[in-house]
């Protein structure tokens, strides 16, 4: 077998790199911002930063999930709004409750949230928003996405740059998508201070079911002071029964 001379060596790795890029995994530098308290978590992804520009699907099969799959996200937005703009929230039947919002920084007015009543329509509007270049992203709660559906949002997002955050809600549809990263979201007990009465810091279980390019890992997560906290970590691999973590 022929090796590979340093030219060719040097073409590979300019196409792997310009492949990341165009997939939303940008390089590290002085003007790159990493999502504050999630260094370790971004330590998953290629570069080792959250990728923007991309399509992130979370699996919410159950209310208390839908409801930490917000409070994450709301997370995220917090630092993706940092830069200005507005985000879009649609869906058939809204589970967010607005003011709630503010716990992670985000004001509800910069949302636009958009009710419809059909699915169809809900896919339909998603990818009309992914394709508004001054969003800072968009958030879709959908029953089911096909793979041909999710490929039309991902191409939709390399072009404008926005990011996309899908919450899926039907678990006997579940597929394979073109999505960046896959994510599973489920709450934890929160920790009270000593003497305290109350409910603490809200916290959860995070993992990282599939990553393009990418390392699969499970950690607890807490949000305090505006910030996430790692409470712990075990990067382990996340399979769920009958399917292959990979993805594309």
């Amino acid at each position: 077998m022929a090796l590979l001379t340093d030219e060719k060596k040097e073409m590979i790795s300019t196409l792997r790199r310009d492949i990341l890029l165009r997939e939303g995994f940008k390089t590290l530098s002085a003007s790159t911002r990493p999502i504050t308290g999630l260094k370790t978590l971004e330590a998953a992804f290629p570069n080792g930063i959250f990728p923007v520009g991309a399509i992130h699907e979370f699996l919410s099969f159950k209310p208390e999930q839908t409801a930490a799959c917000g409070g994450f996200i709301a997370g995220l937005l917090s630092a993706l709004m940092k830069q200005g703009g507005i985000c879009v929230w649609i869906s058939a039947i809204r589970k967010i409750f607005p003011p709630a919002l503010k716990v992670f920084g985000v004001a509800p007015d910069r949302i636009v949230f958009i009710d419809l009543q059909r699915q169809k329509d809900v896919l339909w509007a998603t990818e009309e928003a992914l394709k508004c270049k001054g969003i800072a992203a968009v958030i879709a709660e959908l029953g089911e996405l096909t793979f041909m559906q999710s490929r039309r949002l991902q191409l939709a997002v390399e072009n404008s740059k926005v990011t996309g955050f899908i919450l899926r809600s039907n678990q006997h549809k579940l597929c394979t998508t073109a999505s960046t990263a896959r994510w599973q979201i489920t709450p934890v007990s929160s920790e009270l201070a000593e003497d305290m009465p109350g409910v603490g810091f809200p916290r959860w279980q995070v993992d990282l079911l599939k990553v393009r390019n990418g390392k699969p890992g499970s950690w607890q997560i807490e949000w305090s002071a505006g910030r996430f906290l790692l409470i712990s970590e075990n990067t382990v691999t996340i399979t769920l029964p009958g399917q292959i973590r990979k993805v594309g």
